[in-house]
């Protein structure tokens, strides 16, 4: 008598085919292509929507902070001023550069009537 009583007398079919491997390959890029198409559009608008907040953010503090620029200009820079992050820059008339502020990785500007708010760790 068998371990398995209740499969004696079994008898399994023929083993089907396995895929080929071309059709696997399709698949898989099928796949690959579904999976970008549903997160690429998350990560392009997240990624202009903080440009244009940083943008703005930093045309605000500028005013404040440098008010005799020309223009402002943001930009993300992993190894600012203010480690990884907005980082935002005023350009006097002669065309020379210089730090604004650093506005951290999701940058806001005060709304009006705030009080500044200190985030330096002390």
């Amino acid at each position: 008598m068998s371990e398995h009583p209740e499969l004696d007398g079994y008898e399994p079919y023929e083993e089907r085919p396995r895929r080929s491997g071309r059709r696997m390959l399709l698949l898989r890029a099928v796949v690959l292509v579904a999976v970008l198409a549903l997160l690429l559009p998350g990560l392009v608008t997240t990624v202009s929507l903080g440009a244009r907040n940083a943008e703005l953010a930093c045309d605000f503090r500028g005013a404040l902070l440098q008010p005799g620029a020309n223009r402002y200009e943001a930009r993300f820079e992993l190894f600012g001023p203010g480690g990884i992050g907005w980082e935002c820059y005023a350009t006097d008339q002669l065309g020379d550069e210089r730090h604004v502020t650093s506005m951290g990785l999701i940058p806001v500007a005060p709304g009006p009537g705030s009080e500044p708010i200190d985030t330096r760790d002390t």
